[in-house]
């Protein structure tokens, strides 16, 4: 049985709008500054409620954001500017930051069930399963999920969608699996999340303006001045 669904505004999502724009997974340096990272954030956050047409009954409320090369560069730049960083500092954190984007695809998920003990996607017999997908039919599990026990002030600040009534996590996917296939493919059209159990299924998509956009990866100089600016 497949769910149907309706999209809804989760709370924290109401403030950043409801529109769903293409995205484009290119590298390459952004000029952003900090006001810009809640435009940033809704380009790259997605929101669902899954809902069981039979009983008309809620099954699960999820809420990801794919931090990807262009949310992470407007995410380091709005950190540095409300914790002061100085440039180096500045600059030492990006750097890692878009190292983490080039080893893998992760995504930050709070989502809310009815039932509290089917909210653990990191379970080791969980409610639902979560597969990174694509419109070229690559399905490819999580290489790591884990669980963020107690958000703090820095989930609840730049992912607002996190609340008490939600469990939150990072889950991380290979960027090429062991096939030698990327995890998104490079004709892909779309990619997204789906969330998979004995309730149903249903997807969390993110549509790529153009096909996917070729990288284009920075020399550690041109990083180094893009991001002392």
């Amino acid at each position: 049985m497949k769910l149907s669904f309706v999209a809804v505004a989760v709370l924290g999502l109401v403030a950043l709008g409801c529109s769903t724009p293409k995205v484009r997974l290119n590298e390459g340096p952004r000029e952003y500054v900090a006001t810009d990272y809640d435009n940033v954030l809704r380009s790259w956050t997605r929101s669902k409620q899954f809902t069981n047409v039979n009983v008309m009954d809620n099954v699960l409320s999820v809420t990801a954001t794919y931090e990807s090369w262009d949310f992470r560069w407007a995410y380091v730049v709005r950190y540095a500017e409300d914790y002061r960083l100085t440039v180096d500092q500045r600059h030492s954190l990006l750097e890692r930051s878009l190292a983490e984007a080039r080893d893998g695809h992760q995504f930050y998920v709070a989502l809310y069930t009815q039932r509290h003990k089917w909210n653990d996607i990191a379970a080791k017999d969980p409610a639902w399963i979560v597969r990174l997908i694509d419109d070229e039919g690559t399905e490819t599990a999580p290489s790591e999920i884990e669980s963020i026990r107690k958000p703090g002030a820095i989930e609840l600040t730049y992912f607002p969608y996190t609340t008490p009534w939600r469990s939150a996590f990072r889950v991380n996917f290979p960027r090429v699996r062991a096939d030698g296939r990327p995890t998104i493919a490079v004709a892909a059209r779309w990619f997204g999340l789906r969330f998979a159990g004995a309730q149903g299924y249903e997807e969390i998509i993110w549509e790529l303006e153009g096909g996917r956009a070729a990288r284009e990866p920075l020399n550690p100089p041109e990083l180094r001045a893009v991001a002392a600016r």
